[in-house]
């Protein structure tokens, strides 16, 4: 492994001039505002557009960060400063992005010990480390998921290693870190729940031992255990929160987190079930103006951009925010009452992807970049079966290829494209390997063929229409077909999933 750290590390190296999005402003002025002003002031600054709207722990390893910044160009914590790019500046973020990884990298050394050496874990953990959606977001788009899946991670090894408390404080750390993983809360809660308050009682037999086999749905319900749990992740939430509550600013600080102003679909549309939406509207709007229907005619103009009243529809019934929530929670309540009856460890990682699967799939403006949700603790399950693995590839392919409009320069489509190919080629049969199948055995012909579609729609997106239309023509129409052919992929994994996890086949 450490010769995957060094390898990872120097083609990251390499990328530190690659481009950037507007996230690396929006953290170069979080380092300033928690270094220059009080923290009284932090969830109130708006100087920047790009307001700081994460939770109390990552705006403290934001300012743990911003210590060090003055050694490499102290101007980047002005407030005022907006948009400085020095190269000391680029090079110092790009750094913690590379070092705060190493979180990542302990907790795949961790999960290799905890879950065993064989090969197979070893490819998994390498896998991860240098999965081609922390290169895209974290490296060139720049944020800092593997510093953050690194915590997650280290959580689920104290789970399975049956280290509760140790694992729900972890959990709640990461909550006060990124509040997206607020949607994989569910499935801890039920297994920390079941496994924890809940304690076996042995049944005696006619030898008068216990017989552990025997008492798997006998349990006495824990009351030390359940305050303990919960007084684990009370404390954690006070120290987040207890300056804001003492200051009286958790108003304020919620309608930072919770902006619910925003529409349902995000700029490019995420690839769920929206994105199928909204792309089956604008079929029927192209059919309504034939036939002579009557359309909603506010929403002709509109793309779902994800502004603000932006997302409308022409034919089909509007989405309101409460539509997405009641979807969402049911789509996770399924997998949820199987793993309340059978709280076991592989239960529980399949409820905790189904839970992110359900709140990416049918959640209110979900990001693309929330696919990871998904792919990363997904990862972790990838060679258990073949079934395992069909879904696996499908995801991996599709989920991973959706990120790749967040790279729109054609200097990057190279970077993308030949490392994730690189991975894939790699990974996959090494997979298969372990499962003694061959790849191509693992897939239906009709699975392929969805593989080889991705092939083609590159092409297309990146040559052929501008070819076909011309430059600045139709511009959203390559990003709305990746967004619905990757949302076919994303879909079809989620059912797979679901129907092999109820039915036992998986």
């Amino acid at each position: 492994m450490l010769n995957v750290l060094v390898v990872s590390s120097i083609l990251k190296l390499l990328l530190v001039g690659a481009y950037r999005s507007t996230d690396f402003e929006v953290h170069r002025n979080w380092l300033a505002i928690t270094y220059s002003l009080p923290i009284s002031e932090w969830y109130y600054e708006k100087t920047s557009e790009w307001t700081l709207d994460y939770p109390p722990f990552f705006a403290w390893f934001e300012r743990l960060l911003a210590t060090f910044a003055p050694l490499a160009d102290g101007k980047m914590l002005q407030v005022d400063n907006l948009n400085y790019a020095s190269e000391n500046t680029v090079l110092f973020q790009r750094l913690t992005v590379i070092v705060s990884e190493l979180v990542l990298y302990w907790a795949i050394l961790r999960y290799r010990r905890s879950f065993g050496s064989k090969y197979v874990n070893w490819v998994i953990a390498g896998s991860i480390f240098l999965h081609p959606g922390f290169l895209i977001v974290d490296h060139l788009h720049f944020q800092y998921n593997g510093f953050l899946y690194g915590i997650l991670l280290h959580s689920i090894v104290e789970m399975k290693k049956r280290r509760y408390l140790l694992s729900g404080f972890l959990f709640a750390a990461l909550l006060n870190f990124k509040h997206i993983y607020l949607y994989m809360a569910p499935a801890y809660f039920i297994y920390l729940l079941k496994a924890y308050c809940f304690q076996p009682i042995p049944t005696p037999t006619e030898n008068g031992h216990a017989d552990r086999q025997a008492y798997a749905n006998v349990s006495r319900f824990s009351l030390v255990n359940f305050i303990k749990l919960g007084a684990t992740v009370v404390v954690v939430f006070a120290i987040s929160l207890g300056p804001f509550v003492y200051m009286g600013q958790i108003p304020q600080l919620l309608s930072r987190l919770f902006p619910f102003t925003r529409g349902l679909c995000h700029a490019y549309w995420a690839p769920n079930f929206w994105a199928l939406y909204a792309g089956a509207d604008r079929v029927l709007i192209i059919i309504g103006k034939r036939l002579g229907w009557s359309l909603n005619q506010d929403a002709l103009g509109s793309m779902t951009r994800g502004f603000v009243g932006d997302t409308k529809f022409a034919v089909l019934p509007q989405i309101d925010a409460i539509h997405t929530l009641i979807i969402t929670v049911i789509a996770q309540l399924i997998p949820l009452q199987l793993l309340w009856r059978k709280p076991t460890f592989n239960n529980f990682l399949t409820s905790l992807v189904l839970c992110g699967f359900a709140s990416f799939l049918f959640g209110w403006h979900v990001h693309e970049k929330a696919i990871l949700l998904i792919l990363i603790p997904y990862s972790l399950m990838a060679a258990n079966t073949k079934a395992h693995l069909k879904i696996f590839i499908i995801l991996s392919a599709s989920g991973i290829y959706s990120l790749f409009p967040l790279l729109f320069h054609s200097a990057e489509t190279p970077i993308k494209t030949i490392f994730t190919l690189t991975w894939l080629l790699i990974v996959l049969p090494s997979l298969a390997r372990t499962l003694h199948t061959p790849l191509r055995a693992v897939l239906h012909p009709l699975e392929r063929l969805y593989l080889v579609g991705l092939v083609v729609l590159q092409i297309y997106t990146d040559v052929l229409h501008t070819v076909i239309f011309g430059t600045g023509k139709l511009e959203f129409l390559p990003l709305m077909m990746i967004s619905i052919y990757t949302a076919l992929g994303v879909c079809y994994g989620w059912v797979r999933l679901m129907a092999g996890y109820l039915n036992g086949t998986i």
